[in-house]
């Protein structure tokens, strides 16, 4: 059996060092880009910050390893065309500028995104940068070192992590978004408003509901930022708009969504039997709405590649679906959230109702105690949880882990309101913050 593997970040990784074990006799070759594989970028901000000293502890797999249990490698080979009838690709070495040709019996899509880069006018100045793989990252760090004035361009989690870095690094900091609200996908306006007012007492500038127009600068390189309704000073720009699936090799050959992700079933085939997706690639159940959505994430990209792998030769296990669960640590706040805000769910025209607690994280007779604010969205007729968000000073974002459950298995608050979870005054209390979140709606 011949593999062909497109990409090799998070769900390739994941697939062909499952299939090693899995297929011992099988032919894997693996087509990747760059000259690395396995970063995780969102350690991007953590090196920006310093907070990780060594940028290649951000790497949990080298090509070399896979080389030493048969796997081919190549390395800077970008493929060129897919034909997916013919079972045919075409790649062009790039340390040679050399075309190759192959073959494959099952083809692995695990080709990942690309930054969404707008067209605006003085885009490819200098120092205008994306931020997504570890050259990225390098380049950042160096640029940076030499920046006073940095702009931000997206208020996703990847921007709102480096806004916090440069920041730290003593920088003047300005993030602009489109959306009136930071993290606005992720969280509600009570969650939002407080990391808002943590950016702006550290004097970063938010420039929210902006739009960017156009960068200006002398001799190629950017000054300025000019947005719907201002003017920003910039020596260095990072792009973080958002992401879109890299999947244009099979455009036509497999059924996409409009913006290009790959449609798998549970066992991580597309519309073709002997073509697997799996990553950012592609758009897998959201089961907070049972539709298809595209939700790029590195902990969906695993699962996926692993899945893939295991049934690559017949439908083995089956993928749950996901709830887009995530989490992320701004100065003091942990914040952790899992499928729909009320908001996103509301524009989706769904029926819901929310419940919002605050409460403290240990009985008040102990001699500390923190603030938990906990929001839980759920369908009115059903009481199905559909989202939840948490912050806290102190981390309970594991609870989101157990909200992100919930929801996986069609959970309603009623029921919320009395799953047995323990008690011990150093952890909690003896009715668990997400009891009373079942409690109250109840």
């Amino acid at each position: 059996m011949k593999i062909a593997v497109i990409g090799c970040t998070h769900a390739g990784t994941a697939a062909v060092s499952n299939m090693i074990k899995l297929y011992p006799e099988a032919e894997i070759t693996v087509y990747e880009k760059n000259d690395n594989i396995s970063f995780l970028s969102c350690g991007i901000a953590l090196h920006v910050s310093g907070v990780v000293k060594d940028p290649n502890g951000l790497f949990y797999c080298s090509p070399e390893e896979l080389e030493k249990h048969g796997v081919k490698m190549k390395m800077k080979h970008e493929v060129l065309d897919i034909n997916i009838e013919k079972k045919t690709i075409e790649a062009r070495d790039l340390t040679v500028n050399k075309k190759v040709e192959d073959t494959f019996d099952k083809l692995v899509m695990t080709t990942g995104s690309w930054p969404v880069i707008p067209k605006i006018e003085g885009i490819n100045m200098e120092n205008v940068l994306l931020c997504k793989n570890f050259h990225h990252a390098n380049t950042i760090i160096e640029k940076a070192k030499d920046a006073q004035n940095i702009v931000v361009v997206g208020a996703g989690y990847i921007g709102i992590e480096l806004v916090e870095a440069f920041e730290m690094s003593g920088k003047n900091v300005t993030l602009i978004d489109g959306e009136e609200r930071i993290l606005s996908k992720y969280l509600d306006e009570p969650f939002t408003n407080i990391v808002e007012k943590d950016f702006q007492d550290r004097d970063i500038h938010l420039a929210l509901g902006e739009t960017v127009t156009r960068f200006t600068g002398k001799e190629g390189k950017v000054s300025a930022v000019e947005t719907t309704r201002g003017h920003y000073d910039a020596d260095l720009v990072i792009l973080c708009i958002g992401f879109q699936p890299n999947t244009g090799l099979v455009k036509g050959q497999v059924d996409m969504l409009t913006n290009g992700a790959i449609k798998v079933d549970e066992y991580m085939r597309t519309s073709h039997k002997d073509v697997f997706a799996a990553g950012d690639s592609c758009a897998i159940r959201y089961n907070p709405t049972g539709d298809y959505a595209y939700i790029p994430l590195a902990t969906n990209a695993v699962r996926m590649g692993t899945l893939v792998a295991k049934n690559l030769v017949k439908p083995t296990i089956r993928y749950m679906g996901t709830q887009g669960t995530s989490g992320i640590k701004i100065y003091d706040q942990n914040i952790a959230t899992t499928g729909l805000t009320e908001a996103s769910a509301l524009r989706m025209g769904l029926n819901v109702k929310s419940i919002t607690i605050l409460e403290h994280d240990r009985p008040e007779f102990m001699p500390t105690f923190e603030d938990i604010m906990l929001k839980v969205v759920y369908e009115e007729d059903t009481k199905r949880i559909v989202g939840a968000q948490v912050m806290s000073k102190v981390d309970v974002t594991q609870s989101i882990n157990t909200l992100s459950v919930c929801i996986q298995n069609n959970m309603t608050m009623d029921e919320l309101g009395f799953v047995d979870f323990f008690f011990q005054p150093h952890y909690n209390k003896p009715w668990n913050f997400l009891n009373q979140a079942g409690l109250q709606a109840i």
